[in-house]
C-alpha cells in the first residue's frame, strides 16, 4: 500500500484552494440555498473563507502544529460565517485534528481520522441524521465508504469517498427537509438539492485534488 505523508504545506494549500472554490461556486451555492433556505449559503462561506485567507499567514505563524492551524481556521469560520454552515464547518475544522496534536506531518490514515472527527462534530452539533436533507446526507455515506474501503490505495479510497458524498448530495433532491429553514417548506422542498450537502462534497473534493498532486507530481 502506498504511503502518503501530508505536511503543513498540504493543509495550507487545501485551505487556499477551498477559498478559491467557494469564490468560484458562491453564486451557485447561493442559488441552491435561495430555492429552499435563506439564499446566503454561498455568500456566507465566501465571507468566512475570505477572512481565513486574510489571516492565514498570521495564524500559520502562530500555530504550533497542524491541529492548531485547523482550530484557528475553524474559529474564524465559526465567528464569520452566518447561518448553520458557520457553526457546522467551524466545528469540523476545530475538531478534525484533535488526535494529531503536536504533529506537522501526518499519514493518510490520520487524515481519515481527521475527517471522522470532523463529521462526528457536525453530527453532534447539528443533531441531524441521514434523510433530514442536510450536509449529513453527504458526509455520513461518504464516511462509511472511506472507513470500509481499506483495501484500496489511498487516492482511490478518497475518490470513492467523494463519489459516495456526491451520491449523498443527489439523494437530498427528493427529500422533505427536517432541519433548518427548509423545514418550513414541507413538501415544497422536494425537488431541490440541499446546499450544505453540495458544498460538503465540493470542499472535500479539494482535499482529493491536493492528494492527486502528491500522488502524481508534475
Amino acid at each position: 500500500m502506498t504511503q502518503i505523508i501530508l505536511d503543513r504545506k498540504f493543509f495550507i494549500d487545501v485551505i487556499k484552494d477551498m477559498a478559491d472554490l467557494v469564490e468560484k461556486e458562491r453564486d451557485y451555492l447561493t442559488k441552491l440555498d435561495s430555492d429552499i433556505g435563506d439564499g446566503d449559503h454561498g455568500v456566507n462561506l465566501s465571507i468566512g473563507f475570505r477572512e481565513v485567507i486574510d489571516q492565514l499567514d498570521t495564524i500559520n505563524g502562530q500555530a504550533k502544529d497542524i491541529n492548531s492551524l485547523l482550530k484557528k481556521v475553524g474559529m474564524i469560520l465559526l465567528g464569520k460565517v452566518g447561518g448553520s454552515s458557520g457553526p457546522l464547518y467551524g466545528s469540523f475544522f476545530m475538531k478534525a485534528g484533535q488526535h494529531i496534536a503536536g504533529k506537522d506531518e501526518i499519514t493518510f490514515d490520520e487524515l481519515v481520522g481527521m475527517i471522522n472527527n470532523g463529521v462526528e462534530s457536525i453530527v453532534q452539533r447539528g443533531k441531524a441524521q441521514v434523510g433530514d436533507k442536510t450536509m449529513v446526507d453527504a458526509f455520513v455515506p461518504g464516511l462509511k465508504v472511506l472507513n470500509e474501503r481499506t483495501n484500496l490505495e489511498p487516492v482511490e479510497r478518497f475518490k470513492a469517498f467523494i463519489e459516495a458524498m456526491k451520491e449523498g448530495a443527489e439523494s437530498t433532491i427528493p427529500l422533505v427537509a427536517k432541519k433548518g429553514r427548509a423545514m418550513r417548506l414541507g413538501e415544497r422542498a422536494i425537488g431541490h438539492k440541499d446546499p450544505g450537502a453540495e458544498s460538503a462534497w465540493m470542499l472535500m473534493n479539494v482535499i482529493l485534488n491536493n492528494l492527486l498532486k502528491i500522488a502524481s507530481p508534475s
